[in-house]
């Protein structure tokens, strides 16, 4: 890392002191880390730019990125005064840290903000960032918002401006990957955005065919920040910034002290997923720690949802040899076995000897050979419930006294912060997974991802977001209960549609698809989830979800878990969907899941840098397994040729089509091209000739 200032005479006299602490008062700052450079100028206005081949400028000049906006005015420029560097090392490592000061005077107000910069030697390309503002005045300002890495950044010379990953989520169920144009408009707001929807993964990358930018919050826990995109109609630059807003504004009285979280920068090139593997090795080195993946969590999987609400014992069980047939080593009983929300004793219409049938089936299930999954829709209670009867006190309640509802399942919040709701979760888990003997839980709801403030007062809160910030801690206690009890046991966390918060990972060893609208939906969430989380294992849900209903290839090619949930002999008469096993389907289902079983590619590495998702066609994933390269392609019609990315050099390889058992020739690397031509779809495998 280097550090340079202006003028030229105090660049030199200062380059003499790196290393050390050095108190100046510089015309302006650059900061060179990686191939991120950051400069600050003496207003502390700034411009990101990387310092990488071939990257063209991300901003046109340095603007107001880290402010404050009060009642009455914006403070945004501050003269640059005080600049302090000095190395340090912390649990994430060594690195540098850089303290610049300032002031800035509105009319009879005066605010000092101190900026801290880190740069850590393993992470470069990095930059982390705290600020302070301290009321300097002789009376009380009112702060609506702090703003922090406010840039203007600089599209592509394309109808596409730029590519983006925006880890917020939507009630529209929005792709995470989505291409830019003029008069895009995203919040991304990590709270509940929607009386169901919220949370997610609290970082918004921008990348164009040179060169991308990321920002993001680098704490623990889950913020109420937002991480807006914003395009104007008439414009072509993209606003991006992380900020917070006050719901009432911030008394912020003399002398008093408004700390920001802390928030990051970073330059990359490729696509997201290296930017976003950085993120989740920060996470990782400051303490944050998601699990390894359970050896079962790779098991392909059935899912009785196929029947719906309305199933019955006797159409379950009557699947389980054509589940067998298959190979398929999961069973997941889905919502409709139980009395309601909150209330998970068994539905004696469903099961009139109670728990002793319940766990029959359960036994029926293993006698197969095969585990058995739970579905589970924790936090939520039915207003009618005997849970809620007999605990109102348990219910989460907004600002104005009101519960919160979940619209989906047409109940409650309980807040995962209150004892009560902690003890009957405890009762939950124990029940499932001792009592009924299941193997694993499917936690299901948009509404697991995130949670409202919680207002009420007999939950003897230190402060309403204590909700927000406790409810990682509610899926680390499910979590360990469920190992205590089953100390190999599968544990899902489905927050549908949504974007996963990033802070429950740590609490699940399966990722899922989560209902996705369509097979792209699985192959970005599935990078995603691998460049987050490393070695993993991601579900691809139900085949049944994707493109045609019969989209394997999408979860096969992305080295996804494969699932299932067909009926078979024949129909539940309630359902709707066409969801029944017919002879010409089965011929493809076996077929599939016999590749599956046969390579397990939902094990092996997955090489996700070396294609971009975005600009790159067609749209290529990769997954070593030993010497083999399995590569697959995606496009509704593709004609010309592929690179072959990733193989040694001067070795020869064979080419072929694994799916159809067609050679394609003979390669050599490091990088080959092959004439292709193949419509939505083709998965082939490349390994050493010799």
């Amino acid at each position: 890392m280097n550090l340079y200032f202006k003028p030229l005479l105090l660049m030199l006299m200062l380059s003499a002191c790196a290393g050390r602490e050095a108190a100046v008062q510089p015309e302006e700052v650059l900061i060179q880390h990686g191939k991120l450079s950051l400069q600050i100028t003496n207003n502390f206005h700034t411009r990101v730019s990387s310092t990488a081949e071939g990257a063209s400028p991300l901003m046109e000049a340095a603007l107001p990125s880290e402010y404050l906006i009060t009642k009455k005015f914006r403070a945004q420029d501050f003269m640059l005064d005080e600049r302090n560097d000095q190395e340090f090392t912390d649990e994430v490592g060594k690195g540098q840290r850089w303290t610049l000061k300032g002031s800035s005077k509105n009319g009879d107000s005066m605010i000092e903000k101190v900026m801290t910069v880190k740069a850590y030697d393993a992470f470069p390309d990095m930059l982390l960032m705290q600020v302070m503002y301290i009321n300097r005045s002789s009376k009380t300002i009112q702060v609506n918002k702090w703003v922090n890495h406010h840039y203007k950044v600089l599209p592509h010379q394309d109808s596409t401006l730029f590519w983006s990953f925006q880890g917020g989520s939507t009630s529209a169920r929005k792709d995470w990957i989505q291409p830019l144009k003029p008069g895009f408009s995203q919040e991304n707001y990590m709270g509940l955005s929607s009386s169901d929807y919220g949370g997610g993964i609290p970082v918004t990358n921008l990348w164009r065919p040179d060169v991308g930018i990321a920002i993001g919050h680098a704490e623990l826990q889950p913020k109420l920040i937002s991480l807006p995109v914003d395009i104007d109609q008439d414009e072509t630059t993209a606003s991006i910034s992380t900020e917070f807003e006050y719901g009432e504004p911030l008394q912020l009285g003399v002398g008093d002290t408004l700390k920001t979280i802390e928030t990051f920068v970073m330059v990359h090139q490729g696509d997201y997923y290296n930017s976003l593997a950085t993120y989740g090795n920060l996470l990782r080195a400051k303490g944050l720690d998601f699990v390894e993946p359970e050896e079962a969590a790779y098991e392909s999987s059935w899912c009785a949802w196929g029947y719906m609400r309305d199933f019955t014992l006797e159409e379950i069980i009557g699947t389980l040899p054509k589940v067998k047939e298959l190979g398929i080593k999961w069973v997941t009983i889905d919502d409709g076995f139980q009395q309601a929300e909150g209330d998970w004793q068994v539905n004696r219409q469903k099961f009139p000897k109670g728990d002793t049938q319940m766990k029959a089936l359960v036994d029926k299930i293993h006698s197969y050979d095969m585990k058995a999954m739970l579905w589970w829709a924790p936090l939520a209670a039915d207003p009618g419930s005997k849970l809620l009867q007999e605990h109102p006190d348990m219910k989460l309640l907004n600002a104005d006294g009101s519960p919160q509802y979940i619209t989906w399942w047409d109940a409650y919040y309980m807040s995962p912060a209150y004892k009560k709701t902690i003890q009957h979760t405890e009762e939950v888990v124990d029940l499932f997974m001792n009592q009924w003997g299941f193997d694993g839980l499917k936690m299901d709801g948009q509404h697991l991802n995130a949670v409202p403030p919680d207002y009420n007062p007999a939950h003897n809160l230190e402060h309403p977001e204590e909700s927000v910030e406790k409810l990682p801690q509610f899926f680390a206690q499910i979590y360990e209960n469920a190992r205590d009890i089953k100390p190999n046991a599968v544990i899902q966390n489905c927050p549908c549609g949504t974007c996963m918060s990033v802070f429950n990972m740590p609490y699940m060893n399966q990722a899922v698809a989560s209902d996705p609208l369509s097979s792209w939906q699985i192959r970005h969430k599935g990078k995603t989830y691998k460049a987050l989380l490393g070695k993993t294992a991601y579900f691809g849900d139900h085949v049944e979800l994707s493109d045609e209903r019969s989209d394997f290839a999408s979860s096969f090619g992305i080295g996804a878990v494969l699932g299932t949930k067909f009926t078979w002999p024949r129909e539940n008469p309630t359902v709707t969907e066409d969801n029944l096993l017919t002879p010409e389907r089965e011929i493809i289902w076996k077929k599939w899941f016999g590749l599956y079983h046969q390579k397990m590619l939902s094990k092996e590495s997955y090489l996700g840098g070396l294609y971009d998702i975005g600009w790159e066609l067609p749209e290529t994933h990769v997954i070593q397994k030993g010497d083999t390269l399995h590569y697959a392609f995606y496009n509704q019609d593709w004609e010309g040729t592929v690179r072959l990315k990733g193989l040694q050099n001067d070795q020869q390889y064979r080419v072929r089509d694994y799916v159809k058992g067609i050679d394609l020739g003979v390669v050599t690397g490091p990088e080959a091209e092959l004439p292709l031509a193949f419509k939505k779809n083709l998965l082939i495998e490349v390994y050493p000739e010799n």
